[in-house]
This record gives structure tokens, C-alpha cells and sequence, in this order.
């Protein structure tokens, strides 16, 4: 299981970096006004998308679930932990949906919007952290 669990930090780590950068190119693609550069953002947030971020939260999700039936965890702070995981795939999904819209060229959003969206799955980081190793409840 400790193999697992090496793994399952690996795939998170890589999943995160995703979740950290593809928000960090749309403040950057939302700024942009020239068709190549517009052009480059949208393979770069496609690549990072489907390359990086999908395996990695895949592969996240995959080995938390082993690792949670393989430990028979309980605990009112899994059942958090678990909450947060949902709500970051939804993060993550409402991502492809953006990087549709500017693949569509129809992104309303600012730039600004976008730092605001960048912060988010920070929180969600540190929170996750806190309930595997504190375990408040």
C-alpha cells in the first residue's frame, strides 16, 4: 500500500500543478489581443488540459479510492476530505468548459476574474492537507 500511497501523492502533485497553472494561462490569454498568441494559448491550455491535468486527476482519484478501501478509512474528516475532492473535479471540469469557450474565441471573462479563479484551488490545498494530517474529526 505504501506504493500506492506514493503514487497517489505523485498523481495529486501533478493534478495540482495543472489546476495551479491552466487558470494562470487564462489571465494571461484573456489579456492577449494578437491572433498568434491566441492561437498558442489554445494549444497550451489543451495540451496542459489533456496531457497533465486529466491523467493526473484520474490517476488522483484512482489511487485516493484504493487507498481508501484498502485502509478501510472512516472518519467525519474523509468524508470532508471526499467533499473536497468532488469539488475540485468540478473545478477542474468547469476548466475544460472555459478552455472551450476560448478555443470558440467566446470568453467574457477578464483578466482579473481569472486571478480570483487562479486562488481557488489553493484553498482547496490547504484544506485537503489539513484533514489528512490533522484529522480535526
Amino acid at each position: 500500500m505504501l506504493w500506492i500511497k506514493a503514487f497517489h501523492i505523485i498523481f495529486v502533485v501533478t493534478w495540482f500543478a495543472g489546476l495551479f497553472y491552466l487558470p494562470r494561462l487564462f489571465v494571461y490569454h484573456a489579456m492577449t489581443g494578437d491572433s498568434a498568441s491566441n492561437e498558442r494559448f489554445k494549444v497550451m491550455e489543451h495540451k496542459l488540459y489533456w496531457g497533465i491535468m486529466a491523467p493526473g486527476a484520474v490517476l488522483s482519484i484512482a489511487s485516493g479510492t484504493w487507498l481508501w478501501l484498502g485502509y478501510g478509512i472512516t472518519g467525519g474528516w474523509m468524508h470532508a476530505k471526499l467533499a473536497l475532492v468532488v469539488v475540485l473535479a468540478a473545478y477542474h471540469l468547469w476548466c475544460g468548459a472555459l478552455i472551450k469557450d476560448f478555443r470558440l474565441d467566446r470568453n467574457t471573462r477578464s483578466h482579473v476574474w481569472y486571478r480570483w479563479f487562479n486562488e481557488f484551488p489553493t484553498v482547496i490545498l490547504i484544506a485537503a492537507v489539513i484533514l489528512v494530517v490533522v484529522k480535526p474529526f
